[in-house]
């Protein structure tokens, strides 16, 4: 039996409503750990996302351990630091009071990677786009990310860390890519805009500002087919 091609209105409109009050949470996490029930299904939220020749790249690893994340947090300390160090004036300033991490407050976090050499998918798609590897497991992040708002919990991209660092401390493979470091976990509440935006840091781009219609046009604003 085939299934309806479209959802049903209600079911629609939750979709739509969880993508755009997805938020980037850096603050707010509470002590209570995430149940293991939870954390199943926002990684099978994860494993379900789609991958190029269904090659499944993505590798999860969990940190619920205090020395880990405090380890994972002082990369994170110097990294930030260097960071710093490339601004000057307001704007270094202003980086400096942004919050850009929980790995510590979070009672989890939560490592990404990406098995980008895997013979799984017989390298359908990849012979001009190898890349599309680690491009599946960013889609595996924001499945996660989205079950993960719809289930009342708040997720944090930490990617201000050395990658080489990381993988010492979570004893990955050179051949395996981190993409992303994740704090998760529930939060006290979600903000409405995101905070890079409340912050003053930068402001969304308009639709208007990004779409094209059969030619690339950069800088002006597209006609409309």
């Amino acid at each position: 039996m085939k299934e309806s091609a479209a959802f049903e209105v209600q079911e629609r409109d939750a979709i739509y409503r969880v993508i755009a009050s997805r938020r980037d949470v850096r603050r707010g996490f509470l002590e209570k750990p995430l149940p293991h029930e939870l954390i199943e299904r926002l990684l099978y939220a994860a494993h379900c996302a789609p991958s190029v020749g269904l090659m499944q790249p993505s590798r999860f690893v969990v940190i619920r351990d205090y020395d880990v994340r405090r380890a994972v947090h002082e990369a994170f300390l110097q990294a930030n630091a260097q960071a710093l160090e490339t601004y000057t004036g307001e704007r270094r300033e202003q980086y400096a009071n942004l919050k850009l991490e929980g790995i510590l407050e979070a009672p989890q976090n939560l490592c990404v990677l990406s098995d980008p050499h895997s013979e799984r998918g017989h390298r359908l798609g990849r012979h001009t786009m190898p890349e599309t590897a680690i491009y599946s497991t960013v889609c595996a992040v924001q499945n996660l990310w989205l079950a993960a708002r719809a289930e009342g919990v708040g997720v944090g991209w930490v990617s201000i860390l050395d990658p080489d660092r990381l993988r010492a401390i979570l004893h990955v493979p050179a051949t395996i890519v981190p993409v992303a470091y994740l704090c998760f976990g529930y939060v006290d509440c979600f903000a409405k805009e995101p905070e890079l935006e409340r912050f003053g840091w930068e402001s969304r781009i308009p639709l208007e500002g990004v779409v094209s219609y059969d030619r690339y046009s950069a800088g002006r604003k597209a006609e409309e087919p």
